[in-house]
């Protein structure tokens, strides 16, 4: 039913014109960091076989039994951004059609996972599906070795247990996002979170050893982007200093790009696995962004500050409209580890999207969720970007 659902809402889509201008009732003079558009976490996700999500359940406490084993301040900052007590079938119980499929859909903000694999090979062999052949199971979900074996920065969101990815590496899912940039020209500017996962925990035996991110891999993601976008189709945090010292000013002072520059362009913002303020790797060379393809997760007052992660709106709305009223981009979630579409709750994207931050990402852009429950989350008014809401 929901595979159903989708190919209706990707022929309705598909039927408008390819270079129809985006959101004409948007004034071109309006600074991108005024624009909210809809965002997808974890886009690329093609769904953990409900067999892995069975093991998981039984060899895992629940998210916040998980919690309670960690120290205080630590635990305080996680359950920030992980408030809901649920268990790991439930955290994982979402999937998404191809990326295409989503922009098509009208999706402008992409959550991207990246995981460091030089070499090649790291990841092929998921240690949860060699467990379950052991046991006999021979009927598990796809999973495409090959694309694993080759160099290169990998797509996926937990090594050993949920790895399956529409694109399994960065290039293929830049290479998809390109050329439907190419076939939609007038598209506003698509926000791509780049979320780099510089540590992973080994829940299953014979778990797999991540490569660390090494300065090397961080100068691989700004080199793969360039190369497959083009810097002329990219918003930079230099296109954003301009003229200041350091990048917060001018972000402060609103130098942020207008809209009629930014149509077909892209905007790329990084944070890590960790939760913290930033890879600091990523800063060595280029203080305050200089030079770099992506903005990094901030705090106010850091040189760098222009893109904050700030994902609880039900707890921290006022700072979220705080934020975006200084001049901040600011990513947020309308739902967390499925538990709004499990209960059909509403205010945390009702909170999300009163906010005021940028983009506001969730699992569910389409009906036919795991729970057979009609929640559902679009951007208020339609169409693929409106302007921030007054505060």
């Amino acid at each position: 039913m929901r595979a159903h659902l989708l190919a209706a809402a990707f022929a309705l889509f598909a039927a408008l014109p390819a270079d129809a201008k985006e959101a004409p009732a948007l004034p071109d003079s309006l600074p991108i960091n005024r624009l909210q558009v809809l965002g997808t976490h974890n886009s690329y996700s093609l769904g953990t076989d409900p067999r892995v999500l069975a093991m998981l359940d039984k060899g895992l406490p629940s998210m916040h039994a998980f919690m309670a084993q960690m120290p205080e301040e630590a635990r305080k900052t996680f359950l920030l951004a992980h408030p809901n007590d649920v268990k790991m079938s439930e955290a994982l119980n979402y999937r998404f059609p191809p990326l295409a499929t989503q922009l098509d859909m009208g999706v402008r903000g992409l959550e991207i996972d990246l995981n460091a694999d030089p070499e090649g090979g790291a990841y092929a062999d998921p240690a949860a599906y060699r467990l379950l052949r052991q046991q006999g199971v021979t009927d598990l979900l796809p999973f495409d070795q090959a694309p694993m074996a080759a160099p290169g920065l990998k797509v996926l969101h937990m090594p050993d247990i949920d790895f399956r990815s529409s694109c399994p590496s960065l290039r293929a899912c830049l290479t998809q996002v390109k050329a439907w940039s190419d076939a939609n020209p007038g598209h506003v500017p698509l926000f791509i979170m780049l979320e780099a996962k510089v540590q992973a925990a080994a829940l299953l035996p014979g778990a797999t050893t991540p490569p660390p991110f090494t300065p090397a891999v961080y100068d691989e993601i700004d080199e793969t982007i360039l190369d497959i976008v083009g810097r002329e189709r990219l918003i930079t945090p230099d296109d954003v200093r301009g003229a200041h010292a350091r990048l917060e000013d001018a972000v402060l002072a609103g130098n942020w790009p207008k809209l009629g520059q930014s149509r077909g362009k892209m905007l790329f913002m990084l944070i890590t696995a960790t939760g913290d303020d930033g890879a600091s790797e990523y800063l060595d060379g280029h203080p305050g962004l200089k030079g770099r393809v992506a903005f990094l997760h901030s705090r106010p007052g850091q040189d760098h500050a222009a893109f904050i992660l700030d994902d609880n709106a039900l707890v921290r709305g006022k700072e979220i409209r705080e934020q975006v009223e200084k001049g901040y981009l600011v990513r947020t979630r309308a739902d967390i580890e499925t538990w709004e579409a499990k209960m059909n709750d509403m205010r945390r994207a009702e909170a999300a999207f009163a906010s005021g931050a940028q983009i506001v990402s969730t699992d569910f852009i389409a009906p036919g969720n795991g729970y057979g429950t009609p929640y559902v989350v679009r951007l208020p008014g339609g169409g693929p970007a409106r302007a921030t809401p007054d505060r």
